[in-house]
């Protein structure tokens, strides 16, 4: 952990000032923290006191899409989780005034594990471990899916009719409100993805960014400790979230690429096997999810733009931001490429 000088984004001394008056007794030394690399949205920090520690999360510097960046729907959905199945870590408080640090954030417990993001980081497991890692990862999804919204108080967190149409305009304006330069064929995606816009099944609370760099994963016992990173939680279409995690499995990505690239390691079980694991488990018709996969390549596009835009501002914070402009057209490629051969099947 560094020293004590203020990390970009977060005033230890505001923060420390803020956790004595809603948490008296809680912080019991002067403050440390660092910014937890990877992350290539919300801000994430790892706090400590010397005797205890915490995460702290808080919007991106400068431009910012508010719906893409909300703590409060974050905070809500990781507190309603906690006493069910499904593994997150413990929230401390919320904070939704400005004023404090400079943008709202959230204070969760600390989770130790593992976030793999690359492949060398799972093949230092091994195959057979990989393979546990990720298929427990599914599992979680399971989990995820089956919990019922009203039991944990998330009866009102989205409006699952009409989940998939709006899913559509927001990327499209949150394309259009970070849109600096010409992308071919991304418009060409957006609307072939609407004139096939599939019919939802039972609406689930969806994650809305599950991969395996989103959850901790235990160092000696492999099992997911924790999901992170529920910003773009609502009540929807489950199967984006499985569309999601098929786009990951199935993606090559360079060895320097600034995005996941879990899937090249060996062991790593194959699209198919991470949708006929999650299948069984969740019982739904997946028979749709080409629609959901192409869908996320579109989304990780949106995404990738708006990360490339903030760079090209100078708004970035971190290493591997030069390089997140260059995914996106490739990224665009698969992403119609996998919905005309879902249309074909």
């Amino acid at each position: 952990m560094s020293g004590t000088d203020n990390p970009p984004g977060l005033d230890l001394g505001r923060l420390r000032d803020h956790l004595d008056r809603e948490r008296p007794g809680l912080v019991r030394g002067e403050l440390r923290a660092e910014l937890i690399e990877g992350g290539r949205s919300n801000l994430t920090y790892a706090v400590t006191d010397g005797a205890s520690r915490w995460v702290v999360r808080r919007p991106p510097l400068g431009h910012v899409l508010a719906t893409a960046h909300d703590m409060t729907r974050e905070h809500r959905v990781i507190s309603a989780l906690h006493d069910t199945p499904v593994p997150v870590p413990g929230t401390v408080l919320l904070c939704e005034d400005d004023a404090v640090i400079g943008a709202p954030f959230y204070v969760m417990e600390y989770v130790d594990g593992i976030p793999y993001r690359f492949a060398d980081e799972l093949a230092a497991i091994g195959p057979d471990r990989t393979r546990d890692v990720v298929l427990g990862l599914v599992d979680a999804l399971v989990a995820l899916h089956a919990v019922e919204p009203q039991r944990v108080g998330l009866a009102d967190f989205g409006r699952p009719e009409g989940f998939l149409e709006r899913q559509l305009r927001r990327w499209g304006k949150q394309l259009a409100a970070s849109r600096s330069r010409e992308l071919p064929g991304i418009d060409e995606l957006h609307q072939a993805l609407a004139d096939a816009l599939p019919q939802s099944g039972p609406a689930a609370i969806v994650h809305g960014d599950y991969r395996l760099d989103n959850a901790l994963v235990g160092r000696d016992d492999d099992q997911v400790k924790a999901i992170l990173d529920w910003e773009m939680s609502t009540l929807g279409d489950p199967l984006t979230d499985l569309g999601l995690l098929v786009m990951y499995s199935e993606r090559e990505a360079p060895a320097d690429s600034p995005v996941p690239t879990a899937s090249a390691a060996p062991g790593h079980p194959t699209a198919s096997e991470v949708i006929a694991r999650y299948a069984a488990g969740s019982g739904r018709d997946v028979t749709g999810v080409g629609w959901y996969t192409a869908f996320a390549y579109f989304k990780l596009a949106v995404i990738a733009e708006g990360i490339h835009y903030r760079y090209t501002l100078g708004q970035t914070v971190g290493a591997g931001f030069d390089r997140i402009g260059g995914l996106v057209p490739g990224l665009v490629e698969r992403g119609l490429s996998t919905l005309r051969t879902s249309q074909e099947g």
